[in-house]
């Protein structure tokens, strides 16, 4: 991903509200199950981590990347953005 599309997507982020909440319980199957219905039907979106110091915060977002085969775009605070296309019904055209 190049950086013109990584700039197309965050200028997408703003106008995007929180998709999933990350509650007391942390990453759960079902939250994973939650993650992929919404990357599959969004392809970006926004997850808000409600637990944990910083450093909790960032294991949970590589975690839900390496386990999505998700693109993490930013994170801002306790909220984390990430995108993957759909191969079968893309949402978003990337620029080149």
């Amino acid at each position: 991903m190049n950086n013109n599309q990584k700039k197309f997507l965050r200028s997408l982020l703003h106008h995007k509200k929180v998709t999933i909440w990350i509650g007391q319980k942390g990453l759960t199957d079902t939250v994973f199950n939650e993650i992929e219905l919404a990357l599959n039907h969004h392809e970006l979106i926004k997850i808000k981590i409600r637990n944990g110091d910083r450093e909790e915060r960032d294991n949970i977002v590589v975690k839900i990347c390496e386990r999505t085969s998700a693109f993490l775009l930013q994170t801002r605070g306790s909220i984390a953005s990430i995108y993957r296309a759909n191969p079968e019904k893309p949402v978003l055209t990337l620029p080149n």
